[in-house]
């Protein structure tokens, strides 16, 4: 019986989708195993893509009624999504071993009603939206998630691997040359924070 090798999914998230990287190989020598774009957002569902903006000058329990169906969709296309991504891994001889997410910065609201009340929480709140929706859909496929707020990741990957920022920097460029584009900054992060996964759960 073939050895299952283990790999990590790394996600970067925009609104209504998530740029996904697969890495697997080891710590010190990763390898880009699948670039992959997980869809979150239904098209036959009006403001599905900025859900709060969607909500926003609604009374209060229709607001949260329709982000209760945005999120029950976002979730079930985002567990969909990932499942596809595990199963070709699967095929590939290799076991994912984890999830990293990266976070934004922002600050959240403390309730619904506050959050619709300002426009820049209502982006925060579209961005955590679809990180929930990923966070959901890892644990429901009982993958454990890293969540890396993003201003942090170059720092911790810097600690964790032992290599300057500017090193980190050069392997994430040496990482996608092989791929060809897109490697754009979406994969580049994505790859370092499956990485991070990868390290922490390689012994």
């Amino acid at each position: 019986m073939a050895r299952t090798v283990p790999a990590a999914l790394g996600l970067r998230v925009h609104s209504g989708w998530a740029a996904l990287i697969v890495v697997g190989g080891s710590p010190r020598a990763p390898e880009i195993s699948a670039r992959r774009r997980i869809e979150m957002a239904d098209p036959q569902m009006p403001g599905s893509q900025q859900p709060y903006h969607a909500a926003e000058g609604l009374e209060l329990g229709k607001a949260a009624a329709l982000l209760k169906r945005f999120r029950e969709t976002a979730q079930g296309m985002a567990e969909r999504g990932l499942g596809e991504v595990v199963a070709e891994a699967r095929e590939r001889g290799q076991g994912i071993v984890g999830c990293g997410i990266l976070q934004s910065s922002g600050r959240g609201g403390s309730s619904l009603a506050t959050t619709l009340a300002s426009h820049a929480l209502i982006h925060t709140a579209d961005g955590n939206h679809f990180r929930d929706a990923l966070k959901s859909a890892s644990e429901h496929l009982d993958l454990p998630v890293l969540e890396v707020r993003e201003r942090e990741l170059l720092g911790r990957a810097s600690l964790t691997l032992g290599l300057s920022p500017k090193e980190v920097g050069r392997e994430l460029v040496e990482l996608g040359r092989s791929l060809g584009p897109p490697w754009t900054q979406d994969q580049k992060y994505a790859a370092l924070v499956a990485r991070l996964v990868l390290v922490g759960r390689r012994p």
